[in-house]
């Protein structure tokens, strides 16, 4: 017995690293120990206390176990429920994170409204209230004020809570203009020259940031004489990296063009809370987008973040795969077109509402009704591609919807490394998941969902698409340890429970 929980624990260990692009070398230089123990570990060969589990999962990033309180969150689910009326959307975890980092150029006063309250925001709270600014919720905790102070210390930094979140990169743009030196923390794995850190190394240069990694830290030097002369070409049209770019640009005295960025929703919500502070930005929604910083900014703004497109998304699915109609209301359609588009060739009955304004009085928003619908396999394979088209933290959801489709459909997940191989993870519950390779699944379907209990994928959206699998399985299933989930959904359970499911919170005691 206590070596399938040694196996078990290991193999948990082993996704969680794995998921965070880590080698075994990486994960034992954090634990201050060696590969081969490491390797030892994730085999099940070596014994592990709680406290050593713990401290992986601190370094991961991953609740493996948790020390203090009853333990880990898990979620007990009766299924083949049918879900029924009208949901809202929230406000975007991406955009509301962005946000967060953006109010480092204003010395004024930031009011943002209806921010999701989810692990990933607190994070980046916990890191702003350490180097000095004030930060309370308002409005009885619906909305969120951000004071910054004169001088920010980032000697006090909380390394800890910087290290648990991705989004740390996105200070170095705000503070370049704040500081001529200084150092943040970084999560393991982000090296300077990997695909996800290098683009905004090169864009950053261009403000005189120059930046080394040792230790975990970034040692970031500000030279004041270097600007921009010409277009900024980012190689990498991502949404942090385009995020990182607009940061830098905002506060730079002059005109920036920065080409090749992103037109996702998150960077049109930065670029809309940009012009709240005075900042214009033309080409909004487009590749190319021009700013025309301003040296000083000082003022109180008031600002709404629009709906999260890929928590709409997760909505429909919910109702797709319990085959349920449902209304789902404040959809920001401009960013789920493809999406739809493609339902709509697999038979997809939903009509929606005429289009309004999002409280930003920029974004389109509908509500969508749902029905249930005999789905056909999509003629082409599901692959994301950047804005406008197909999301890619929208792609795992179409694992299940092609669960519940008649035909064979192939999903290809180019993006990620790992993330296709939690796909299969719906095999559990009955589903027809082949793995042809790290990005591509092919989904047979239609499926007979059956009840299962079993630990939560270590990544964001395969673990929604399992719990609603789990939704749509008659009997009672188990999700055990759902903190991925809690980083980037507000409430999940209780708000599907409203509208009928039947899932239960519980910890170990």
């Amino acid at each position: 017995m206590a070596d399938d929980y040694l196996v078990r624990i290991g193999k948990l260990i082993r996704d969680a690293r794995q998921h965070r692009g880590w080698t075994q070398t990486q994960l034992a230089e954090a634990l201050g120990t060696s590969q081969s123990a490491v390797n030892r570990i994730e085999r099940g060969n070596q014994n592990i206390s709680l406290e050593m589990i713990a401290r992986i999962g601190e370094a991961l990033d991953s609740e493996i176990v948790s020390l203090g309180y009853a333990g880990p969150m898990h979620l007990r689910v009766v299924g083949g429920r049918r879900l029924s009326g009208a949901i809202d959307v929230k406000t975007s975890k991406n955009a509301c994170v962005a946000l967060l980092c953006a109010s480092l150029l204003n010395s004024g006063r930031t009011v943002l409204r209806r921010v999701a309250r989810i692990e990933e925001v607190y994070r980046l709270l916990e890191v702003l209230h350490s180097i000095g600014v004030r930060t309370r919720w308002i409005n009885d905790g619906v909305d969120l004020e951000i004071v910054p102070p004169a001088e920010l210390d980032l000697a006090a930094i909380d390394a800890d809570a910087a290290r648990r979140t991705r989004s740390i990169i996105m200070f170095l743009g705000p503070l370049l203009h704040r500081l001529d030196r200084f150092m943040l923390p970084y999560a393991g794995g982000c090296d300077l020259g990997t695909r996800t850190v290098e683009p905004h190394m090169i864009a950053l240069r261009r403000f005189g940031l120059d930046i080394a990694a040792t230790e975990g830290q970034y040692h970031a030097v500000v030279d004041r004489s270097v600007a921009p002369g010409r277009p900024i070409v980012l190689t990498e049209r991502g949404d942090t990296v385009t995020e990182n770019a607009l940061l830098a640009a905002a506060r730079h005295d002059g005109t920036t063009v920065i080409r090749n960025a992103s037109s996702n929703y998150m960077v049109q919500d930065l670029c809309f809370f940009l012009e709240a502070l005075g900042v214009k930005v033309d080409g909004i929604g487009t590749t190319t987008l021009t700013v025309h910083g301003v040296p000083t900014i000082d003022v109180d703004v008031d600002y709404s973040p629009s709906e999260d497109p890929v928590e709409a998304m997760s909505l429909v699915a919910a109702a797709v795969v319990t085959e349920s109609e449902l209304t789902v209301r404040r959809v920001p359609i401009e960013f789920l077109e493809i999406e739809l588009a493609v339902l709509e060739e697999m038979g997809l009955d939903h009509d929606r509402t005429p289009e309004y304004f999002a409280d930003n009085g920029r974004t389109r928003l509908v509500d969508l009704t749902v029905r249930p619908s005999k789905l056909e396999a999509p003629i082409d394979k599901i692959h994301p591609m950047p804005f406008p088209g197909l999301n890619i933290d929208n792609v795992p959801f179409f694992a299940a919807i092609a669960a519940v489709a008649q035909g064979q459909t192939l999903i290809h997940d180019w993006v990620y490394d790992n993330r296709a191989i939690y796909l299969t993870d719906l095999n559990r519950l009955g589903g027809r998941l082949q793995l042809l390779d790290p990005h591509r699944v092919l989904v047979e379907g239609p499926t007979r969902w059956r009840a299962a209990e079993m630990m939560c994928p270590p990544a964001l959206r395969p673990a929604v698409v399992v719990l609603l699998a789990m939704m749509a399985a008659e009997g009672t299933s188990v999700l055990r340890n759902v903190y991925v989930i809690n980083r980037g959904y507000e409430d999940l359970a209780e708000r599907l429970n409203s509208i009928g499911a039947q899932i239960e919170i519980f910890r170990d005691i």
